[in-house]
This record gives structure tokens, C-alpha cells and sequence, in this order.
């Protein structure tokens, strides 16, 4: 299928949209995108985001590939557990390891806990996946992201040395992505 027939779903972290973040970047050269928007209220709630997850997804028709960050990609793991709409695949980048303790600055375990991100899925995708990891990643062990790989069916890509692939450890542009993007709508 031709990428500029499937829609990409931006499914950012935490952090929701950072203008010079490679998702914001990248969502500017795609044809077809659309964006979960960032909750207004409660936004640790990972429930809710599932639920903007689902939202978004019905407003587009066709083929989706949801292209995933951060904690983007637990949330992923967590809407395909209810998942009513089937999806054409799911590029997951640099995961965050909530099950154990992330640096200073980040929501500690039992915060996670109490929003409902906790234990983080384990179960097999039921769509395609691609799960690019970096091997100095500050909020998930490439270990972690291996194994997160394994439980989830997902072919794991290993990025090298690219921190968490956001703006703060260097990275606007991540021009891979796209690539990444058009292997999963089988070109």
C-alpha cells in the first residue's frame, strides 16, 4: 500500500507535541497525518489517552499506521489490549521503561501505578510492528526494549547511541522514521 493512501497517527509521550520534536517535524512532510491531541485536564491519566488514542482514530478513514513515542508506545500496548479498529501497523520509538524508576523530572513508579500505566502490557500485538530502540537511552535499557520487542511481536531495530531520540539529547529530524513508516505499508 503507497503511504500517501494510509494515514499516520502521531502518538507522542508525555511531554504531548514539542515543535521541534522529529513527530512534530515529521507529521509537517507526511501527506496524510493526523495528531492525538494533548489532554487538558488530568494528563497522567492513561486511561484518557487511551481513550484520545481511540478518538483519533475514528475520525480517520482508511489505513492507519500509528507511529509512536516514548511513552506514546505504552499507550499503544494499553489501546490494543480494547483495540476496536484494526490498524495496518505500529512503528514504536524508544519506549519508556515505567516499571522502573525513570530519571528526576519524570513520574515515579507509584504515580505511574496510580494512573493506570502499570504493569506495563506484555501481550502479542495484533497488528505489525517495528520497535526501534536506542542503546543509551536514559528511560528504557535496550534490554527492556528487547524484551518489550519479544512480548510484543514487534521487529526490533536497534538505533545505536541516540539517547531517547528527542530534542534533548540532539535530535529534531529523525529522517529514518519514514522509512521505518513505508516497510510497515509493505513497499
Amino acid at each position: 500500500m503507497m503511504l500517501t493512501q494510509t494515514t499516520v497517527l502521531i502518538v507522542p509521550g508525555l511531554r504531548d507535541h514539542v515543535a521541534d520534536h522529529w513527530q512534530t517535524l515529521l507529521a509537517a512532510r507526511l501527506p496524510k497525518v493526523h495528531s492525538v491531541a494533548p489532554l487538558q485536564q488530568d494528563t497522567l491519566n492513561c486511561s484518557a489517552r487511551v481513550d484520545a488514542i481511540e478518538g483519533a482514530l475514528a475520525a480517520i478513514e482508511g489505513p492507519v499506521i500509528i507511529v509512536a513515542h516514548s511513552a506514546g508506545t505504552i499507550m499503544l500496548a494499553h489501546w490494543a489490549l480494547r483495540a476496536t479498529r484494526t490498524i495496518q501497523g505500529a512503528l514504536l520509538a524508544t519506549p519508556s521503561d515505567m516499571e522502573t524508576p525513570l530519571p528526576a523530572g519524570y513520574p515515579t513508579i507509584p504515580q505511574l501505578d496510580s494512573h493506570g500505566w502499570l504493569p506495563i502490557p506484555r501481550h502479542r500485538l495484533p497488528f505489525p510492528s517495528i520497535l526501534a530502540a536506542s542503546s543509551n537511552d536514559p528511560l528504557c535499557g535496550l534490554d527492556r526494549a528487547y524484551a518489550l520487542a519479544q512480548d510484543w511481536g514487534s521487529r526490533f531495530v536497534e538505533l545505536g547511541a541516540v539517547g531517547h531520540l528527542n530534542p534533548a539529547s540532539g535530535f529534531g529530524e529523525w529522517l529514518r522514521a519514514e522509512q521505518l513508516i513505508q516497510e510497515l505499508g509493505g513497499q
